[in-house]
């Protein structure tokens, strides 16, 4: 086994899932603001980019489910996010499928989030979410904006995606910022895919760790995290493991002090 000596590591254990879970409407400034309330200085969201190259925020593909779009676009037009340019976007309500309270919430671009992250110093995972067929240049802009966004702040986001070309075009942008490999199964190749990559962290769905895989992931000098953990049963079983970092809906379970 390898004992690689791991990279300072400069993010908390606890990382609040797209703002602040189900709470408040997913991947808006509304929720990450909901998320501080809990104490919560990490986040993690999802950026794709519209169709003239802004990169914004959106979980799926599609607009139907967090989005009025169903309301506001003609029928006859694309659902898929991507497909419109951000100007579009921005008159979408993104909140009122959640609840009344935060009707009219807009859909927010990378630039509005990190500008409210850096002036709170908090700590942000930026999930590359690609429109499909857009993996690597999705990587490429959301690196290149990444990277001016947070220039000269002391902690840099931490840029995942389960897609490597996604991670490959990020790295040739913007090479210095960290990068994750994410999983949801261990499919063949990808320790080595997490290598080339220069990979910092590996981030699987929590079911999948175990000591030996810890002990594989962290003796290579990355670090482990998980998501979406929302029982307490399971949060203690991966501090139990040693793992580095919990990725959650549930801010108003965990303590980000614990």
């Amino acid at each position: 086994m390898s004992t690689a000596i791991p990279a300072p590591w400069p993010y908390p254990r606890w990382i609040a899932h797209r703002g602040a879970g189900k709470l408040a409407p997913e991947n808006t400034l509304a929720a990450f603001r909901l998320g501080a309330q809990y104490g919560y200085r990490m986040f993690e969201c999802d950026a794709k980019l519209s169709a003239d190259g802004v990169p914004f925020l959106l979980h799926d593909a599609t607009l139907d489910r967090t989005t009025n779009a169903a309301q506001r676009l003609d029928s006859t037009v694309s659902r898929t996010g991507g497909d419109h340019p951000f100007s579009t976007l921005a008159q979408l309500d993104a909140g009122a499928w959640h609840s009344r309270s935060y009707a009219g919430e807009p859909l927010p671009t990378l630039e509005h989030l990190a500008r409210y992250c850096i002036a709170n110093t908090f700590l942000l995972n930026i999930e590359i979410k690609p429109t499909p067929g857009l993996e690597e240049t999705t990587g490429q802009v959301v690196g290149e904006h990444a990277a001016r966004l947070w220039q000269g702040q002391a902690v840099p986001p931490l840029l995942s995606s389960f897609r490597p070309e996604a991670l490959a075009g990020a790295r040739a942008t913007a090479p210095q910022l960290p990068r994750a490999l994410l999983l949801d199964t261990l499919w063949d190749g990808w320790h080595g895919v997490a290598r080339e990559l220069g990979c910092m962290a590996i981030v699987c769905n929590h079911a999948l760790w175990d000591a030996a895989l810890v002990a594989q992931v962290q003796g290579d000098g990355l670090r482990a995290l998980s998501y979406t953990v929302n029982d307490e049963w399971a949060a203690q079983r991966l501090i139990d493991l040693g793992t580095d970092g919990i990725i959650t809906d549930r801010v108003d379970l965990f303590s980000p002090a614990a």
